[in-house]
């Protein structure tokens, strides 16, 4: 069979024929080749089990926190009680055992209406320290007798230390010279009138430190005010003697050692 004829071309020459490309693609003409990777979502994350995880996590931090915080002050009031058992803190007690009055005269002058006041107390006080454990340490004292808010007189004890189970008695001078005010007087000359005696007040003011075992609290202001007195002026130069059956003296101490309040 005869071969076919080769086609015309258009421009009239033969058509060359196609390249031999024995089952390859020349380079030229070969186009890239692109692998497309398979699509994978994003992790999902449940911002709400984020957020109760970080709850819980808080709460149980709270939750040992209090728990050991009351096993703490559990541990301290068993410590405090087993101490106060031991220690069985008490706060000092004053006693006033007698008060002499050797002078208290109110004059007034006729021609300046001016009032004067002379006084002169001689005064034994006793100061216990109830605690077997506990030591006081005192500053010296400052005295003051007053009557009906007016005041007569002004003394003074030395510092001293009360230590456990200890009584010291002490013997104090009070006097007093100074002018009243019209008010003053008035109140005074009726207290001073009274047949059962002008009630007398005494106040003693200091700084103490208090020592238990080998704890010892910084010094602080207490005062001890003794009220029931009862004592009527001398007329003559002989004194006269206060009644002191009734007198109650309190102690305003605070003091804050630890867990112990005196």
């Amino acid at each position: 069979m005869p071969d076919a004829a080769p086609k015309p071309s258009v421009n009239g020459a033969a058509a060359a024929p196609p390249p031999a490309t024995n089952g390859t693609i020349p380079p030229s003409s070969a186009k890239p080749q692109f692998r497309q990777q398979p699509y994978r979502p994003p992790p999902y994350r449940n911002h709400r089990n984020h957020h109760r995880s970080r709850r819980n996590l808080c709460c149980c931090f709270c939750f040992w926190t209090i728990i050991i915080v009351l096993g703490l002050i559990l541990l301290a009031a068993i410590a405090g009680a087993a101490l106060y058992v031991l220690y069985r803190p008490h706060r000092p007690q004053f006693t006033i055992s007698s008060l002499r009055i050797s002078n208290l005269n109110l004059t007034t002058n006729a021609e300046s209406s001016a009032s004067h006041l002379s006084s002169l107390f001689n005064l034994t006080l006793s100061s216990f320290n109830p605690n077997s454990h506990i030591t006081f340490s005192y500053d010296p004292f400052t005295l003051s007798t007053f009557a009906n808010s007016v005041l007569l007189a002004n003394g003074s004890i030395p510092a001293f230390t009360s230590g456990t189970k200890n009584q010291t008695v002490f013997r104090a001078l009070m006097s007093g010279a100074e002018d009243l005010d019209a008010d003053s007087v008035t109140s005074l000359r009726s207290d001073l009138r009274k047949k059962g005696g002008t009630a007398l007040t005494i106040e003693m003011d200091t700084k103490v430190k208090v020592k238990i075992g080998r704890v010892n609290s910084k010094k602080v202001g207490i005062r001890v005010s003794c009220e029931g007195i009862k004592g009527i002026p001398p007329k003559g130069k002989s004194p006269t003697v206060a009644s002191v059956s009734d007198a109650d003296c309190k102690v305003d101490l605070r003091i804050k050692i630890w867990i112990f309040t005196l």
